[in-house]
């Protein structure tokens, strides 16, 4: 399986505990494509339809991308929710983000998250 930063997937992330996410969802890799290579898990950030407003340091929302992310809903990538997934749990590509802009200000917040400012 070919998977590369940046790609959103479909993968099954049952089960769940507590507040995780859960059930077959998109997620989004942000695993450095170094691992991705020769890594069996991967490091992956889930993404919900459930868009709140308000909690922008926590979540980014992808509806201005809809065309290159293969999302058929308004959806936000919950920052808070890294997590590293066996790639077996993968179930299909999905489509990616490329636009440079989006791409920092979702490491920008990741940052933000990790106190790595």
């Amino acid at each position: 399986m070919n998977i590369k930063r940046w790609e959103i997937w479909l993968a099954d992330l049952d089960p769940n505990f507590g507040t995780e996410a859960g059930k077959t969802r998109p997620v989004l890799v942000i695993q450095s494509d170094l691992l991705n290579v020769v890594h069996f898990s991967t490091a992956i950030l889930p993404i919900t339809t459930k868009v709140v407003s308000g909690v922008h340091i926590l979540r980014f929302n992808l509806n201005e991308l809809s065309a290159e992310t293969g999302l058929s809903q308004n959806s936000d990538v919950l920052l808070d929710q890294i997590r590293t997934i066996d790639n077996k749990r993968f179930v299909k590509k999905m489509g990616i983000i490329n636009d440079t802009g989006c791409r920092k200000k979702i490491e920008e917040k990741l940052k933000l998250v990790l106190d790595l400012v």
